[in-house]
């Protein structure tokens, strides 16, 4: 088993417009789209990967803009909210942000004690940004978001279970690692 990932390594997902995708991913949460390949089993379909400057493992997420593609059901064995550290004190700036940049249903909501504000993606996927005190990466500033305000990386992802039990036991085994 490899034990050099101690976290979230990438998330991916689809997307129905890769303009849009990329303009919602650079412009309004500020990542670097720091690749452009194809998916290897549809040639004619983009991997968009957006992350840090570096695309630093924890930071990454990518996605596969099928075009015109029909908005999918939300059911078991998915990521429900992919959520992205701030730091401590950062969501007046997202939240004055996002506004502007016409996103419409944010929340703010306290989870496990850590303040955070939820809004969906382009495609209705879940995102949240979490004021996390602890997360020391450095961000990325190219994308027009000041380093004190900026995304850090993943903070955590939520999954949509019908049985926790093997996920529960799989955690359990990584901690006594």
């Amino acid at each position: 088993m490899l034990t050099q990932i101690k976290g979230l390594h990438h998330v991916t997902s689809m997307a129905r417009d890769a303009a849009e995708n990329n303009a919602f991913f650079t412009h309004k949460l500020g990542l670097r789209r720091v690749k452009k390949t194809v998916n290897f089993d549809a040639p004619d379909v983009y991997h968009l990967y957006y992350a840090d400057e570096f695309g630093t493992p924890g930071s990454v997420m990518t996605y596969f803009p099928f075009p015109n593609a029909a908005r999918g059901r939300q059911g078991t064995g998915e990521v429900g909210t992919t959520s992205f550290a701030v730091p401590h004190g950062a969501l007046d700036f997202w939240q004055q942000h996002l506004t502007g940049q016409g996103i419409t249903d944010l929340q703010r909501t306290t989870s496990f004690g850590e303040p955070r504000l939820t809004f969906q993606g382009p495609d209705g996927e879940a995102f949240a940004l979490v004021e996390s005190r602890e997360d020391q990466r450095a961000p990325w500033t190219g994308g027009g978001v000041n380093a004190d305000d900026a995304i850090r990386g993943f903070h955590s992802v939520s999954m949509r279970l019908q049985d926790s039990g093997a996920t529960h036991r799989g955690a359990s085994q990584i901690h006594e690692l």
